[in-house]
């Protein structure tokens, strides 16, 4: 099988942001351009996606100033997210670019991606987003995303800046067809305390 579903719950829910991922180009709202991934083409395919855990908001985005969304598995949540059908090959990519590296052939992670990964986990080191985590399957393909190895309580938690909520409340609107009050009262839900 070469085709997965990238699971998004941060700014990669808006498809215009994720695009840039793929075709390359700076997303709405952005700082920086991002290379592009190998195989531009877009996802044929998405689906809102529920998870079990939590999201939080922690770091200092150079991309978008603020606090940025991260996954805790462990954690209860719910989570909205979103579901990408991509390939093996893109879902490496979009990792790559979030863990600021420019796409490359040979890229382990690709190879981590071809067998299911290890006690459903891998860590590929201790930054932001080098953590794949498979969230489930969905039509028989594996659901991934990726965190940080750290979880909600290991890090404090910074609101994220208004350029990036904007892009995750746009992502919700596409996936879920939630209007401006139910995606801002969601988004509350997950800031700092």
């Amino acid at each position: 099988m070469t085709q997965v579903w990238y699971v998004s719950y941060g700014s990669n829910m808006s498809a215009a942001r994720l695009a840039c991922y793929l075709e390359g180009g700076c997303p709405p709202g952005g700082s920086a351009a991002n290379p592009g991934a190998r195989d531009r083409t877009l996802p044929t395919r998405s689906v809102p996606v529920d998870l079990p855990g939590t999201t939080y908001f922690a770091g200092d985005s150079p991309q978008w100033g603020g606090g940025v969304a991260f996954y805790d598995h462990d954690t209860p949540g719910p989570t909205a997210a979103r579901g990408y059908l991509v390939t093996r090959q893109q879902l490496a990519d979009i990792a790559a670019q979030e863990m600021y590296r420019v796409p490359a052939d040979g890229d382990p992670l690709e190879q981590v991606l071809l067998e299911p990964l290890p006690a459903g986990r891998h860590t590929v080191g201790p930054g932001h987003y080098e953590t794949l985590v498979e969230v489930g399957r969905h039509e028989g393909l594996p659901m991934i995303t990726f965190t940080s190895p750290h979880g909600t309580h290991a890090v404090p938690h910074v609101a994220p800046g208004q350029a990036y909520r904007d892009t995750l409340a746009t992502g919700l609107r596409e996936s879920r067809g939630w209007d401006e009050a139910r995606s801002a009262a969601y988004l509350d839900t997950l800031l700092p305390r």
